[in-house]
């Protein structure tokens, strides 16, 4: 079922948490609603599912209008971040819970319910653990006992709210691959509200940003990562050197260095800021000829991981990250202390206007 919001506003006592907000999720899309708190994720996700009525704007699934069916009506399953599970009832009792309830004439019988939570408990590995009660589980467990329940009823739409966000990092990253293996598996179409970049990048098949109530940028989560569409964008995913500079003419002079400036932002002096991820950046002992540079001081390395972390200082005295491969690291052979030259392989101006205001080109 595909689902798609069309100029969704929603205010709680004047405030705006979500402003002229559209957006499409195609049928069997997996797509993460990603954002700083209080950027209206939540709310969106809570909108899609009937959980709370928009005050302007309109509610479509498979472009038929359902921005007046209740959340039961609609035939969503909701995960929350906190499980909400029975303490009471046994894991079995806990995912046949929705199917018991459903009204007589909709009831499978209990053969047929149980046969749907055995299934269910199979796919999501818990098929041994039925008669356990929810303390008697591990929070991936029980998370994927929520899950479960959410699927019993067979629901068109699959949202989940912070699904991970009470898991410890191990964890949270072992359910977050076993979450898009089995998106894979059903097929069913689903949002996930998340503040973790890497959980977003990792597992869904397009990323929405939302900052301040509105949509940032939305594409695949290569698009969303190696071109930002704004400054926000750029600064929220992922770690950024900042470099304050001017425009004037077809140059772009940074404290640190100049560089050619684009040619879409005009000519005039003007403020500007430049972004560079650290992996963007390499250090060399001797000046290169012919690329944007600046000489800096090691003041630490961290060497453990998959990448070098090195942390430098500007002759200004600003911080500048640069992490390399372990390879380059040790061909290179640097100390702390020891004065390198940083070159610039490839960043994104903008002026201070629009990093300012969070906008973009």
């Amino acid at each position: 079922m595909s689902i798609e919001v069309r100029h969704i506003t929603k205010r709680f006592d004047g405030f705006a948490a979500l402003k002229n907000v559209s957006l499409k999720v195609p049928a069997g899309e997996l797509v993460a609603l990603l954002g700083p708190s209080g950027s209206g994720k939540t709310t969106l996700l809570r909108v899609i599912a009937g959980l709370e009525v928009p005050d302007e704007g309109t509610v479509l699934f498979d472009a038929q209008d359902a921005t007046a069916r209740s959340a039961r009506d609609r035939r969503v399953g909701f995960v929350f971040q906190h499980y909400a599970l029975f303490r009471h009832m046994t894991v079995f009792e806990n995912v046949a819970f929705g199917l018991r309830v459903k009204p007589r004439r909709e009831r499978p019988s209990r053969a047929q319910i149980a046969k749907r939570v055995h299934e269910l408990l199979a796919l999501v590995q818990l098929e041994r653990l039925a008669e356990r009660y929810p303390s008697q589980l591990s929070g991936g467990q029980r998370q994927r006992v929520a899950l479960a329940r959410a699927l019993a009823v067979q629901p068109k739409v699959l949202l989940l709210d912070e699904p991970f966000g009470a898991l410890d990092a191990k964890v949270r990253q072992e359910l977050r691959r076993w979450l898009r293996r089995l998106h894979d598996e059903i097929g069913i179409t689903s949002v996930f509200v998340t503040h973790d970049q890497d959980e977003a990048l990792e597992v869904a098949d397009r990323v929405v940003i939302l900052h301040e109530g509105c949509v940032e940028q939305e594409g695949s989560p290569e698009e969303v990562y190696e071109h930002p569409a704004t400054p926000f964008v750029y600064r929220f995913l992922g770690n950024v050197n900042l470099f304050h500079g001017r425009i004037e003419g077809s140059k772009v002079h940074l404290r640190e260095f100049s560089a050619d400036a684009p040619a879409d932002l005009g000519q005039e002096a003007i403020p500007a800021v430049a972004y560079a991820r650290p992996h963007l950046l390499d250090i060399d002992h001797q000046p290169p000829s012919g690329r944007p540079h600046f000489r800096a001081t090691i003041a630490h390395i961290n060497a453990a991981g998959a990448v070098v972390k090195i942390e430098l200082t500007t002759d200004s005295g600003a911080i500048v990250n640069v992490e390399l491969p372990h390879e380059r690291y040790r061909q290179l052979q640097l100390r702390k202390g020891a004065v390198v030259f940083v070159t610039v392989k490839d960043m994104k101006v903008f002026t201070q206007a629009q990093s300012t205001l969070g906008g973009g080109i």
